[in-house]
């Protein structure tokens, strides 16, 4: 007897429960394949609601699978991955084979090579998991604690040399004991990789000779990417393994994934898993796939099966793998119905109320190209956001834009205007200098442009405009001046990611001085240009000194927002004043010459976990020249000073030229 729930591959005492929702399909088969290629295919009988299932005693713990379905707008030639399923047994490589050619008047595509099961990668079933639960063993730290370090499961540990050579790239590096003291010795406590889930090199970097590196063609969410694991088949214990050390170490682990669209691209794309089953996944207008994604697809997350998909993936990826948080690409495609982008969509309420999902961490990435798709500060409580003007507005500041310094001012204080409302703490905004998308620290400061020739799109991809400053040269150079003058702004931007309010991230290799050589696109470099460089270390013992300031700095990471009001104790929580220590009003602030901020700053006046922080901390932001830079009374104790350059005497402080200083009331 078989049952439609849950979908599916489920283990029984005489095979296996099968379930998969094809709703309108005239057929399905179960298609079992033999350790010599062989096919069987088997009817699965019965359909009930959509959903087709079956029990079939033909499937056991390692069998290879997959399935073929007939019906309007599906080939039963289209191999398909089951949506469910938890691995496969060989990474997915676009093929000339998998490629459709829409038939006319709207009639069944069919695929033009003929049968794709030689190219498209089978399910295979698994058993209950062994070893230790990385589940068990979550170190939950506090959201005011979380320092997040995003990564690239295999450019992170590529070219680590104490790595070895058999373990570099793969889930089992990420655990190595060279990359947890590395982590540990910084001070994060929480890695991001980026996806995880099996994905595919799709057409356009296949046929220009290259990879799809970065992993945002998902085309199978419950499954990982078998191309990081020693084989294929071991990729879901090896994770586990790896995340099960990371948390061991104290260091959450937080997956980029992609729920907004899949791997089989727009109407011309290949069918791979979800179109062969049922056009219904995807949003559609007129007959044509609507594309808030730029991929040639959008998900249709509105519609309940399709939910039910992806918030199973999601409890799959928290239980099975241990997984404290997520990132999701492009997050406002998920958060739109027909009426749009909603706070309030099935998608948001449905993981609030999960009983696992409500306890892991959720980001977003709060854009995508849709219409109304920018949505910063749109997403509900306890969401926190990936927060792009912190990073365009720190980098302006400091490049010496005119009229930055209230913007810097904004960003230092968890930016309110965008996460201030509806019970949201300052810990919504997920601050950066830089990420996987765009150009690296070091790249930042050593290039007016970008450069992408290598990614064979004649460097029309990636952003053009990167609020970027080369400081006198494009790239590497030797010229002494011009490489301090780089180190010293990288160090300031470092100190202000770390002294403001929020979620710190870090990218991968920025403490490093890492380069992607002018690359800000480097999603098909899997090479050393996009892998991390453990050559040098610019800034490593920096990064650790200002992680360490936080920790033991409360006021630092408060959760709650500052706006210039009185405390209990008749302080104020955050004093703005000049160089000259009175109060900055308007005009300084609209000012072109006005290039010097301090801060003091004390606990909140209102703190809603009812903490009261006492002491006060001076935080000098100077993009200008050198400042003498008067303190407010009282002892004062230098805790960082980003160009190590400036001097202490009495009530003042000479503040060297692009520094950031911060000071403790002794």
């Amino acid at each position: 007897m078989s049952r439609p729930s849950p979908l599916g591959v489920t283990l029984t005492e005489s095979g296996a429960n099968v379930a998969v929702w094809a709703p309108g399909a005239l057929a399905v088969w179960l298609c079992v394949f033999s350790s010599d290629g062989g096919e069987q295919r088997i009817p699965v009988p019965f359909h009930d609601g959509g959903v087709w299932h079956g029990a079939f005693s033909e499937l056991m713990i390692g069998s290879r699978y997959g399935f073929r379905v007939a019906g309007p707008g599906r080939d039963p030639r289209n191999l398909l991955i089951d949506p469910y399923a938890r691995a496969i047994d060989r990474r997915a490589v676009w093929d000339p084979r998998m490629a459709e050619a829409g038939g006319a008047d709207g009639a069944a595509p069919v695929a033009a090579g003929g049968d794709t099961a030689a190219v498209v990668p089978r399910s295979i079933v698994l058993g209950d998991p062994s070893g230790p639960d990385p589940s068990a063993n979550r170190p939950r730290h506090a959201r005011e604690d979380l320092v997040i370090y995003e990564a690239h499961a295999k450019g992170l540990t590529a070219l680590h040399p104490d790595v070895p050579e058999e373990l570099r790239g793969t889930y089992a590096g990420l655990a190595h004991p060279a990359i947890i003291e590395h982590l540990t010795d910084l001070g994060v406590t929480a890695i991001e990789l980026l996806p995880l889930q099996a994905f595919l090199d799709d057409q356009h970097v296949v046929e220009r000779g290259l990879t799809n590196y970065w992993g945002y063609q998902p085309i199978a969410w419950h499954a990982p990417e078998p191309r990081y694991a020693s084989r294929p088949d071991r990729a879901d214990s090896e994770l586990r393994a790896a995340v099960h050390a990371l948390h061991e170490a104290g260091i959450e682990v937080i997956v980029d994934v992609v729920y907004n669209h899949t791997g089989e691209g727009g109407s011309d794309g290949p069918t791979l898993s979800l179109r062969g089953f049922t056009p219904d996944y995807y949003r559609s207008a007129g007959g044509a796939l609507i594309d808030d994604t730029g991929t040639g697809n959008t998900v249709a997350a509105e519609n309940p099966m399709v939910l039910r998909l992806i918030l199973d993936s999601l409890r799959h990826w928290a239980t099975r793998y241990g997984i404290d948080g997520f990132r999701f690409d492009l997050a406002s495609a998920v958060g739109r119905g027909a009426d749009g982008f909603d706070a309030a969509s099935a998608f948001f309420q449905a993981a609030g109320q999960d009983p696992v999902l409500s306890e892991v961490r959720l980001i977003a990435e709060p854009w995508d190209l849709g219409p109304g798709g920018y949505q910063l500060g749109g997403f509900p409580h306890p969401w926190a956001e990936w927060n792009d003007m912190f990073r365009d507005d720190v980098r302006r500041a400091w490049r010496g834009d005119p009229l930055t310094l209230a913007a810097l001012s904004s960003r230092l204080l968890g930016s309110a205007h965008q996460f201030d409302h509806g019970d949201r703490s300052a810990t919504s905004s997920v601050n950066f200098i830089s990420a996987h998308d765009g150009f690296t620290l070091a790249d930042v400061v050593s290039y007016d442009e970008k450069h992408n020739e290598a990614n064979g799109e004649g460097n029309r991809d990636g952003h053009g405009e990167n609020v970027s400053d080369g400081l006198g040269a494009e790239g590497p150079t030797s010229d002494s001046m011009i490489l301090a003058a780089r180190s010293r702004r990288a160090r300031a931007m470092l100190a202000t990611l770390f002294v403001s309010q929020g979620t710190p991230m870090l990218l991968a290799g920025d403490e490093l001085g890492n380069s992607q050589s002018g690359n800000n696109n480097a999603y098909a470099q899997d090479n050393p240009v996009g892998w991390v460089d453990w050559s040098s270390s610019a800034h490593g013992d920096f990064v650790r000194q200002l992680i360490e300031l936080r920790r033991r700095t409360p006021i630092l990471r408060q959760g709650a927002f500052l706006h210039s009001e009185l405390r209990a104790d008749g302080d104020v929580d955050v004093t703005w004043l000049r160089a000259d220590g009175s109060v900055i009003d308007e005009a300084d602030w609209q000012d072109p010459q006005f290039r010097t901020l301090v801060a003091v700053l004390r606990g909140a006046a209102v703190d809603p976990v009812g903490e009261s922080l006492t002491g006060a901390v001076a935080v000098i932001l100077n993009p200008g020249p050198e400042a003498e830079v008067r303190l407010p009374s009282g002892e004062w104790e230098v805790e960082v000073d980003s160009a190590g350059a400036g001097v202490l005497s009495g009530e003042g402080y000479a503040a060297a030229a692009q520094s950031v200083v911060v000071l403790a009331h002794a």
